[in-house]
């Protein structure tokens, strides 16, 4: 029986492969100018860039006023994400960050890329590499509260519109990164 399972396993992730075979990844100078495309059509389309953070404010903003209204009417941080009438689906950056989610399976799926596994260096435990995948998660959230947005609205529209602060940032985070990369290179290698 058990025997059996792993063939019937084995048959389908080969039809799987026949079906969707795995693609090359896009030369980046080509996904550049199509999310420079992208970015132009928000701009043009809805009168302003793209950035993640704020479809979860809006989310987390609409919870909290749907369990304790008289808290979230009272907050300076939830009524800047209430304006959409107590309906979270009101607001475009949440269906942006759904259309990310669902366009990226999609994406993964034509290019035969859909695989359940953890990416990691031989040197660390699957259940240290996600620990430290939540840390960073947690981090970059944390941060990108603090900063009034998120690194994909400080990048891409920020530097878009040429805003300094954004270049500073985008300047800063490769400059940490390039310089804590030698501390965890030996988790990677």
């Amino acid at each position: 029986m058990e025997q059996e399972l792993k063939t019937e396993q084995v048959e389908e992730k080969a039809f799987h492969r026949e079906l969707f075979p795995e693609k090359p990844y896009w030369n980046p100078y080509f996904a550049g100018i199509g999310l420079g495309l992208v970015l132009l059509f928000a701009f043009v389309v809805m009168g302003r860039g793209l950035g993640a953070s704020g479809a979860m404010s809006t989310i987390v903003a609409t919870s909290v006023a749907k369990i304790a209204p008289s808290h979230a009417s009272g907050n300076e941080f939830y009524k800047n994400y209430l304006t959409t009438e107590g309906n979270p689906l009101k607001d475009w950056l949440v269906f942006e960050v759904l259309g990310v989610l669902v366009g990226g399976f999609i994406s993964g799926l034509f290019a035969g890329r859909i695989k359940v596994k953890i990416e990691k260096g031989e040197r660390i435990s699957n259940a240290k590499r996600l620990l430290f995948a939540l840390i960073g998660g947690a981090l970059m959230g944390f941060g990108a509260k603090l900063a009034g947005g998120c690194t994909s609205g400080q990048a891409l529209t920020g530097g878009a519109l040429l805003n300094l602060g954004s270049w500073l940032f985008m300047l800063s985070v490769f400059a940490g990164a390039y310089m804590l990369a030698y501390f965890f290179r030996r988790v990677w290698l």
